[in-house]
Order: structure tokens, then sequence, then C-alpha cells
């Protein structure tokens, strides 16, 4: 089985996806290629699809996040190209994040429960959510797909396209999908895909003695 380059092992398809990868992040440190290699890319090939049984492991995987009190808070819609359900979903889209994710094979909201089953709130759903969501992506990039998340959606429209309970509230979008070949798909699809991956440092977000003082 491959090794990362921390000696850690990794699967054959996560081991595919480093292959192909040209954006990986530039880190201060290795860091295991599941997140190296995750980014947000726009030209999808429109061509790619996926069935329910191929996005299963992602959503076994947010199903093994941790979450406050174990309240399990993370909830998905999901729908693949061509059907219904996705296009209830792209149809709620802002318009730019209209412009690139219907190429994508699959649209995914993330829905977090907000009221317990009391009617009282929820602690830390959201943040049970991102953590779920989180463990989704990284699966996606051990499958070789692409997993971009996006803020740019109607919530209330789709908490009236699928009759969603008061109890829950859609949080994130998530276009599943394959990188379209290279030199291929929208000109300035391409353009916004190569611009440099760009990070803050250590020195601001990692403080020690004071706030502002860096430990790296």
């Amino acid at each position: 089985m491959p090794t990362d380059r921390g000696g850690a092992q990794v699967t054959e398809s996560a081991a595919t996806s480093v292959e192909n990868s040209d954006r990986r992040a530039h880190t201060s440190v290795p860091l295991h290629p599941l997140i190296a290699d995750r980014w947000s890319p726009r030209n999808l090939d429109a061509t790619a699809e996926f069935s329910l049984d191929q996005l299963r492991p992602l959503f076994e995987a947010a199903r093994w996040a941790p979450s406050w009190g174990n309240s399990q808070p993370a909830r998905y819609l999901v729908g693949l190209r061509g059907s219904e359900t996705f296009e209830r979903i792209a149809s709620t889209l802002t318009r730019g994040n209209k412009a690139w994710a219907p190429a994508s094979a699959a649209l995914v909201v993330g829905i977090a429960v907000v009221l317990d089953e009391e009617g009282h709130p929820l602690p830390y759903s959201e943040y049970g959510l991102g953590m779920a969501t989180q463990n989704l992506v990284l699966q996606a990039v051990a499958e070789g797909m692409i997993a971009h998340q996006m803020a740019g959606f109607d919530a209330e429209a789709i908490a009236d396209a699928f009759n969603l309970p008061d109890s829950v509230e859609p949080r994130v979008t998530i276009a599943i999908g394959r990188l379209a070949a290279p030199g291929t798909g929208p000109e300035d699809l391409r353009e916004r895909d190569a611009q440099p991956r760009k990070r803050r440092g250590l020195d601001e977000l990692v403080s020690g003695e004071a706030w502002g003082t860096p430990v790296y």
C-alpha cells in the first residue's frame, strides 16, 4: 500500500488522487495528501457520472464525524445530475454558482438539526455539520472526486422545495464531480482555477503567551 510523505498509509484511490494533482497546497510541514490535495475548482467534467453507491462512502464518512454529546446533527439531501432533486437544488444557487455547478455529477445540501426532539436548541449543531461535511469532503478526495462547498444558495428556497421541518436549517451546498480534462471547459473557469492557492500564515493563526503573539 502506498505511503504519504509522513509515512502514513493511504488508500489506492487516494494515491491516484495524489498522482493526478497539480494543485497540492504549499505547506510549512508535510500534510496527509487528503488534506494537501483538497481544493475547490469550478471547471468540472460535465460528462462525469456517479451512482448513489459511489457516493455512499462520503456519507458514511460524514456519519462518523464527532459531534457535541454525540448529537449527530448533520443531515444531507443528494441529487444526481439529471434528476428532479438535482434540478431543485440547482435552482436555488446564486447566479455565480449556477454558471458552473450544474456540470457537477451530484449536488448535496448539508442541513443542521438545530432543535432537539423536545424543541430545545441543539448546541453546536452548525459546528457538528461542519465536522461531518469536512469528513465528507476528505473522503471525496480519497475517492478521486472533487467536492466544492458553496454558501451561495437560497436556504429558504431549499426549505420550501423539500418541505423541511422547522427543526432543521440548510447551511451548505456541495457540488461533487470530477475535474475537467486539462485545456477543456470555459476559459473563465480555467483561469479562476489556475489562481494561486493562498492561506494566512501560522504566525497569524496560532498565538501563545498573548493574543497576537505568534507561536510559529
